[in-house]
């Protein structure tokens, strides 16, 4: 019977994908790897998201994010510079001993090799800002005005497949999800450079990729999410999604132990609570930066790294979002550091 209704669901999901020009996401369409790791250009919208946290004469935390979004209203222009597909890019440093955010952010159209997404593996770049993955690993170079980052991730474990075997719903409706794996525990060494200093460093990140045609359900204003590489090999995601009127729309979680199988959890087993919010000198804009996550019987306290992790991506995306490090405390689980996003505190994000 199961079979049957992910079969009917499915249907009424790629007709309804298929009446606005974009491919469908639907349950049970197993990920195949390597080619999943790379570009879903007929989806509306993709992103490849790397953060963590770096060791190298004191704390960091970095992001770098792509973004590759379908516009088919100029599917119908035959010229090479048509903006079929448009990219985007951001990339931040966390410094505690700076006290702010260092980012930077980039946006083109796709074009040849210099502006591209590749769909056999991963392979995104901007110009000379790049991730790449190759013989099993990743490598991202940015170079901006305050700072450059030239890291790489080796996998240390299996990926995760987040929601029902990479189906990820985000709404109420099947139809707000997304296809949706993540790399945790990626043991990262390379080099970084800010304040005209430069350092070798190593550390731990994650890695997130999802692809969607349809995100946000009507009534959303934004999500809280977060990724954790605990210190004792386990790996946990979790997010929330908000209504405008801040009830909870949809939430979800995955634990998964080392050397496990992972554990999804949905509905009241996943519960956010604030504990303090930090506002922004720069907007305004009152953002929970320090936050209290239960799954189960288990609890975490979210602390950040430094409170001024604000990311101003007007320019690019057209969004206002906190995108921070944190350290993780565990009451009867394992602690660790991770990243926590928050986004739709200032205007419903536009996607």
């Amino acid at each position: 019977m199961r079979r049957i209704a992910l079969a009917v669901v499915g249907l009424a999901l790629v007709l309804l994908a298929r009446a606005a020009g974009f491919d469908p996401v639907v349950p049970g369409r197993a990920l195949v790897f390597p080619r999943d790791f790379g570009a879903h250009p007929g989806h509306r919208i993709e992103w490849w998201y790397v953060t963590g946290h770096l060791d190298g004469g004191g704390p960091l935390g970095f992001q770098v994010t792509f973004f590759r979004v379908r516009n088919p209203e100029a599917d119908a222009n035959p010229s090479r510079f048509s903006p079929r597909q448009i990219l985007f890019a951001h990339a931040a440093l966390a410094d505690p001993a700076l006290g702010h955010l260092l980012h930077a952010q980039r946006s083109a159209r796709a074009y040849d090799d210099l502006v591209a997404a590749r769909e056999s593996d991963t392979d995104v770049r901007i110009d000379d800002w790049s991730l790449v993955r190759a013989d099993g690993a990743y490598r991202a170079r940015i170079e901006a005005a305050d700072f450059s980052l030239d890291l790489a991730f080796a996998p240390t474990q299996p990926v995760l497949l987040e929601g029902d075997r990479g189906f990820s719903r985000k709404g109420p409706d099947p139809a707000q999800a997304s296809d949706y794996y993540s790399e945790p525990q990626l043991r990262v060494t390379g080099r970084v450079r800010a304040q005209g200093r430069t350092r070798e460093v190593t550390g731990i990140a994650w890695l997130d990729h999802e692809w969607s045609s349809e995100l946000l359900a009507p009534e959303a204003a934004g999500w809280d999410w977060l990724g954790a590489n605990l210190d004792d090999g386990s790996a946990l995601m979790a997010f929330r999604m908000r209504a405008k009127d801040g009830h909870v729309l949809w939430s979800q979680a995955t634990f998964r132990p080392k050397g496990g199988a992972p554990v999804s959890l949905a509905g009241d087993d996943v519960r956010f609570a604030v504990r303090r919010t930090w506002r922004s000198p720069r907007t305004g804009i009152d953002y929970p930066v320090a936050m209290e996550l239960r799954l189960g019987e288990r609890r975490w306290t979210i602390e950040p790294l430094m409170d001024d992790q604000e990311l101003d991506a007007r320019a690019s995306t057209g969004t206002l979002y906190w995108e921070g490090a944190v350290r993780i405390t565990g009451e009867g689980a394992p602690g660790g550091r991770g990243y926590l996003e928050l986004t739709g505190y200032a205007d419903k994000v536009p996607f």
